[in-house]
């Protein structure tokens, strides 16, 4: 399995704790660090876990917007986007629990034309209100004749949104955009028009699920 180089320096860590927790364990011989030896290895496992990123293939072409994450689709709502779309647009807000793959992927194929890091709360980001509050990163692209915009967005966990978004940038498909860590939320804004592929309750799985068509490729 693959894992997420932001990841490597956790996922070492924590087995080299539950290793020294071993040896100490064997050394003085006593349950008590035995089974705290055994909690420390079951959390080196977790975050090992956390920090995967697998191969994703799916549907790909100039008219679909694939999710840029795993986790359940949480809301679908038309609002005003003033910042890179400049217009009304169609939110898809899927939501990432502890346990699913944290790598964002790019929703289109095109050229980074906006990304911007905003500080902010820390507020549950499944909430309305995290959408405009949290502290999270846009990233804008330009593909074709539409605009599409992403958001990386903090939860009450999350604390470390990673971005590898470059202004300029151009960007296929499919491929890793970033990452956050533990637990969070990922907006995608699609144009008004586009067929949403989606309902709220869905699971969608990054670069792999299909959240919507565009009207104009």
């Amino acid at each position: 399995m693959n894992f997420a180089r932001e990841g490597l320096t956790f996922i070492t860590i924590s087995a080299l704790i539950a290793l020294g927790a071993f040896g100490v364990a064997l050394n003085r011989r006593s349950w008590p660090l035995w089974l705290l030896a055994f909690a420390l290895t079951l959390v080196a496992l977790w975050v090992a876990y956390f920090f995967r990123d697998p191969v994703r293939s799916g549907e790909r072409g100039d008219r679909v917007v694939i999710s840029p994450a795993d986790g359940k689709v949480v809301m679908i709502t038309e609002v005003d986007e003033p910042t890179f779309m400049k217009s009304r647009a169609v939110r898809i807000s899927v939501f990432m629990n502890v346990f699913n793959v944290h790598v964002n992927r790019y929703p289109v194929s095109g050229v980074v034309r906006y990304v911007e890091r905003k500080a902010g709360k820390f507020l549950n980001a499944a909430s309305e209100s995290s959408s405009m509050e949290n502290e999270q990163s846009s990233i804008g692209i330009e593909t074709g004749s539409n605009k599409i915009l992403v958001k990386q967005i903090a939860g009450l966990i999350a604390r470390r949104i990673i971005t590898d978004s470059k202004e300029g940038e151009q960007v296929r498909q499919g491929d890793r955009m970033g990452l956050i860590r533990f637990g969070s939320r990922v907006d995608v804004y699609v144009p008004i028009g586009s067929v949403i592929k989606v309902k709220v309750g869905d699971v969608a799985f990054a670069g792999v699920t299909v959240l919507a068509e565009l009207k104009n490729p």
